[in-house]
């Protein structure tokens, strides 16, 4: 099996890194070994939230000067400033196209709703979810916040009763839906997925319809948890135009259908441009000759090596296994690269669950073009993207999926001019 580029991860970075390059003509190969981090996520994108010594960013692009001063080993700080810029505005081109409309803009964030009821300062956000330019009370109209019973993945009256204190008139409501009986006798199967292959039907939209008119709802607003349309946003606007209201929705607890939204669309649109995805399957052992990598050898192929001409780094952190750790040692535990500087075993973690936990910044480290090194030195056709990458740290600096996208980007890019000379030189 030979292509022009493959992929070890099928998350964000990799699958984002993959449509860019595979739309471009090239031969692509993403190995993704099980489910992607955004079937656990909001599908709100972060670019930049605040700096590390904690100052909040509402303007993430002019603040990346201050961010290579504070934090140089940080991706955007390694790639530089013109090319960040560069590949944010090739990422939200490349998103832009998806069925999943984002709202928002690089030279400023938003805040978007959670759904604890609190304010959160984001880059991107799906379009049907409840976003203001601005933290304040009067941009605000009195909301219902709507649960379903025996769904605990969203608890309504939490989020409005939050709303509230914060001054954002909400009022919690809760729907019974018939349609939903048989599912609900089962507490491990009424989760968001399943919820929406029954509301997704078209009787049962009419009866969701049908039940939220009859629940005396004064309000103009509704915020309902993210349980229907699976593939769109076609049953808000269903909602919208039956009851003649406004009507969000809000991610719930794992799985949200808004990550698993952003992550089919995205898969689609790679295999449409004529990407092969290589599901359920990882990369066990790699191949170098000199500074390259000419084969990787996977679990479900055994002794069938892979081939490609440029590799991709995107396995993640150590929630998919992209970084592993043992008693008092992070590492890279495919190809022992090089990470960034590690901490002593008792600074990883804080005692106080919400402080800086420092092991999240641990990671791959790069040079300026993204190529990482082990023992050997640099690997010249290799390229790491996403949250292996250390130097940053997610959570604290609201950036994990700007850093995803970014890297994707510039390695995409990175890729094609190395492509494009070796095609220049053999047309000659």
């Amino acid at each position: 099996m030979k292509y022009d580029v493959v992929i070890a991860g099928g998350g964000l970075a990799g699958l984002s890194c993959g449509v860019k390059l595979a739309e471009s003509g090239l031969s692509c190969a993403i190995i993704s070994a099980g489910q992607s981090a955004l079937h656990f996520s909001s599908a709100s994108l972060d670019l930049l939230s605040a700096l590390p010594d904690g100052q909040p960013v509402t303007e993430p692009l002019s603040a990346l000067a201050a961010l290579a001063h504070q934090a140089p080993a940080h991706p955007y700080s390694v790639i530089g400033e013109s090319a960040v810029r560069r590949c944010v505005s090739q990422a939200m081109s490349l998103l832009q196209q998806d069925t999943l409309p984002l709202q928002g803009s690089a030279e400023c964030n938003h805040w978007r709703l959670t759904p604890a009821g609190q304010w959160r300062m984001s880059w991107l956000t799906p379009d049907v979810v409840p976003v203001l330019s601005e933290k304040m009370t009067e941009n605000w109209q009195p909301a219902a916040v709507i649960s379903i019973t025996g769904f605990l993945d969203f608890q309504a009256e939490m989020a409005a009763a939050a709303l509230t204190r914060q001054g954002y008139p909400a009022q919690a409501y809760t729907l019974h839906l018939p349609c939903l009986d048989k599912l609900r006798n089962n507490p491990s199967e009424f989760r968001s997925v399943n919820i929406a292959r029954v509301l997704d039907l078209p009787q049962n939209r009419q009866e969701l319809a049908d039940e939220l008119a009859q629940c005396g709802i004064t309000e103009q607003t509704l915020i309902l948890p993210a349980c229907f349309g699976a593939e769109n946003s076609d049953g808000i606007a269903f909602l919208q135009q039956q009851l003649n209201k406004t009507v969000y929705q809000l991610p719930t607890l794992p799985p949200s259908l808004l990550g698993i939204r952003l992550h089919q669309a995205l898969l689609r649109r790679f295999r449409r441009a004529g990407g092969f995805v290589m599901p359920g399957d990882s990369v066990i052992s790699v191949r170098r000759d000199g500074e390259r990598i000419t084969q990787l050898f996977t679990r479900n192929h055994g002794d069938i090596p892979v081939q490609a001409e440029q590799f991709v780094l995107a396995t993640g952190s150590f929630f998919s296994n992209g970084l592993a750790s043992d008693i008092d040692h992070i590492y890279e535990p495919l190809l022992n690269l090089n990470l960034t500087e590690t901490l002593p075993r008792r600074e990883w973690t804080s005692a106080d669950l919400f402080a800086r936990q420092r092991y999240l910044e641990a990671g791959v480290a790069t040079d300026a073009y993204l190529h990482p090194a082990d023992a050997h030195g640099t690997i010249t056709n290799l390229y790491a993207a996403g949250a292996v990458l250390g130097g940053y740290n997610p959570l604290q600096e609201g950036c994990g999926a700007g850093v995803s996208l970014v890297t994707a980007m510039y390695a995409a890019e990175q890729i094609l001019a190395q492509i494009g000379v070796v095609v220049t030189e053999a047309q000659v």
